[in-house]
């Protein structure tokens, strides 16, 4: 993928666009890019020399940051090479994903270690934010496109195996913490500095509670590969929707969740506590027709990806600039609060929202152009355009 970049040593500067800040939405706003870093607009005198871009009519907002992507532009996180995993990365990044999180699916641990070290590789050359091990240490009874026979108990030295294999890049491990060895996997996680994350689960309400209270924080695609809420049983989701301490992952391509579902999470858990992702596996920004999760064939159909076998829903095709203009113009969502929820709140979550998330002086130079239409125009990553709205 090429970039582009303004004359070496310059300033650009965006001008007119309704700019969406921390303390809200500037009309008419002024975003300053210094190098690769976000400049304070008031420091920089109006006649100083610079490259200017009239954006009037768009919005401006932070980059987007996925907790949770499998792959995409025809490749996987899961077993494809280093130059294939790149593609995927930026497959995404030219969707707006400026930060993103590489996620397995269950396999032997062998395997898994293997491809932990080659994805910490990446993180460590600032490629992609980390690793996330979804699998294999969740029930078989909510697993998804998960393959049953690699899915094991999450016993803490195997749990440990896996993060010890990505050298530090681990940033979260998604288990069942009903099952044996859950419990003390939450608390060894917490206390290792990795994001333990409740999913696909089988877990009571009273169990989620445990989980929680020993250290979990993350609920992986909230309703999605757990009980449903019941009014006498009100299982997993309940138990992770009303503890602040907990974010809640939502998948918004209209597949995985009723707008009503997804209304839901925002108003009991707001902005700052939910994390659009898109769970996208290969077929994401590449097209419809056959591929491997894992060991196992899905089948994309109208963008759909459902196991060739069984039909389960598996992962999703979805790019985070449609999840944010899903969110606005069919869900109604204000565009501060998917601001939010698709940027400073995951960032935060990863201990990252000192560098990005959020327009602010001094932090990366990550950010988003979209039209009136929320249509993605241009994206731009550490000052260096991914898709420059110029062209468009």
């Amino acid at each position: 993928m090429t970039t582009s970049t303004d004359p070496a040593g310059s300033r650009t500067v965006l001008t007119g666009a309704r700019v969406v800040l921390p303390g809200g939405t500037v009309p008419g706003g002024r975003v300053v890019v210094e190098g690769d870093r976000l400049a304070d607009p008031a420091a920089v005198p109006a006649d100083a020399p610079a490259t200017e871009i009239d954006l009037t009519g768009c919005w401006v907002v932070p980059g987007f940051v996925d907790l949770h992507n499998h792959g995409g532009g025809g490749a996987s996180f899961t077993s494809g090479t280093v130059e294939e995993v790149l593609r995927g990365v930026h497959t995404h990044r030219a969707h707006g994903t400026t930060t993103l999180v590489a996620s397995t699916v269950t396999g032997d641990l062998d395997s898994l270690a293997r491809r932990a070290g080659l994805l910490s590789e990446l993180a460590e050359d600032g490629e992609i934010a980390g690793v996330h091990f979804e699998g294999p240490f969740i029930s078989p009874c909510r697993k998804g496109a998960h393959s049953e026979e690699l899915l094991r108990h999450p016993d803490p030295s195997e749990v440990r195996k896996l993060v010890e294999a990505a050298r530090g890049q681990a940033r979260m491990v998604t288990l069942a913490a009903e099952l044996p060895g859950g419990i003390e996997s939450v608390r060894m996680l917490r206390e290792m500095g990795v994001i333990a994350a409740v999913g696909h689960t089988d877990a009571t309400y009273e169990q989620t509670v445990e989980a929680v209270e020993a250290g979990a924080t993350v609920a992986t695609h909230l309703f999605n590969a757990m009980p449903p809420l019941g009014h006498r049983s009100p299982g997993p989701v309940t138990a992770l929707l009303e503890d602040e301490r907990v974010t809640v992952e939502l998948i918004d391509d209209g597949v995985h969740l009723h707008p009503g579902a997804l209304g839901l999470a925002f108003r009991h858990a707001g902005g700052h506590r939910v994390a659009l992702i898109t769970d996208a596996m290969d077929a994401a920004g590449f097209g419809d027709g056959r591929y491997l999760l894992g060991p196992l064939e899905v089948d994309v159909v109208d963008g759909v990806a459902r196991l060739t076998e069984g039909g389960s829903i598996a992962g999703s095709t979805l790019t985070l600039d449609r999840a944010f203009r899903r969110a606005v113009t069919e869900d109604g969502l204000p565009v501060e609060e998917v601001v939010t929820a698709i940027s400073f709140t995951p960032a935060r979550l990863l201990g990252l929202d000192d560098r990005i998330g959020s327009l602010e002086p001094g932090k990366d130079a990550d950010l988003v152009v979209l039209d009136e239409e929320f249509t993605l125009r241009g994206v731009m990553r550490k000052g260096a355009w991914v898709v420059d709205p110029r062209r468009r």
